[in-house]
């Protein structure tokens, strides 16, 4: 992921409507993709446990995936570059604030729409509310973290729309596996698969949103402390969805083999998707 601090635009430069245009038009294409991962699960007629679990632990493998290798290094590098070696201790603040935030949240929720087991019937996973509340967690964690990308992209994209092009074709890439982490819980729970898969959709526009805003409103006041804190914390958020929500319902499938399955591959296509990225 192209982080703003590295992409060479003087965010005072005045812009012709074309040139926002298409920088607008690139950052939609990357951000809707996540809606091709949502579609993947709403053709996946009556899915298996196994299917199940390694939908959602190859989600929950590129979450931690790029939390720990993209975004938690970036957020440090960003601080670093404004507080120094005090950059590496705010990160990490950041990172463990976010998952302290996820967790609260967590906690406040009733605890009667809050199960902490995973009943299991037949082999069937049962738990409808956990399932709906993993997909909606995992929809708000995602679009928490696509705003600031697609600021990165829009910016990006401004500077240089033939460089943006790979760098929005390898955020839509890893976008795919983000709209399936929305989509696979939202569709067991609730049963209907393309509503699930218009959720997924809809957590992906937040990166044109993130454009939209930031270009308006952000980008006077945006700079690399901000963004750094940002993607520690966002990092935390998407750790913890990972292994409170993601992998105890995949394991509680029975098919806890390929949740594992599913993590290495989600951690190997994003390891693919972010080398080809730079």
């Amino acid at each position: 992921m192209e982080r703003l601090h590295c992409v060479g635009v003087n965010i005072g430069t005045t812009f012709d409507a074309s040139a926002v245009a298409v920088a607008f038009t690139i950052t939609l294409l990357a951000g809707i993709s996540t809606g091709i991962g949502g579609v993947l699960v709403a053709l996946k007629s009556n899915p298996s446990n196994r299917f199940l679990a390694g939908s959602l632990g190859f989600s929950a493998g590129v979450m931690i995936y790029i939390s720990l290798m993209e975004l938690l290094p970036g957020g440090i590098d960003d601080l670093a570059g404004v507080y120094g070696d005090r950059g590496d201790l705010y990160g990490v603040l950041a990172f463990f604030g976010g998952v302290l935030l996820i967790a609260v949240i967590d906690r406040l929720v009733p605890e009667p729409i809050n199960p902490h087991e995973f009943p299991d019937e037949g082999g069937r996973l049962q738990a409808s509310t956990t399932m709906m509340r993993a997909g909606l967690l995992t929809g708000v964690a995602i679009a928490i973290h696509n705003f600031p990308e697609g600021l990165a992209t829009f910016i990006a994209a401004l500077g240089d729309p033939t460089l943006a092009l790979p760098i929005a074709v390898a955020i839509a890439v890893h976008n795919i596996p983000e709209g399936i982490a929305v989509a696979a819980p939202l569709r067991e729970a609730t049963g209907k698969k393309w509503r699930a898969a218009g959720w997924a959709t809809l957590s992906g526009l937040a990166e044109p949103l993130g454009a939209a805003i930031g270009f308006l409103l952000l980008m006077p006041f945006m700079g690399p402390a901000t963004l750094g804190l940002a993607f520690a914390a966002v990092a935390g958020i998407m750790v913890f969805i990972s292994f409170d929500k993601l992998l105890p319902s995949a394991i509680a499938t029975g098919a806890h083999h390929h949740c594992v399955y599913g993590v290495i591959a989600g951690m190997a296509l994003m390891a693919g998707s972010l080398i080809a990225l730079n």
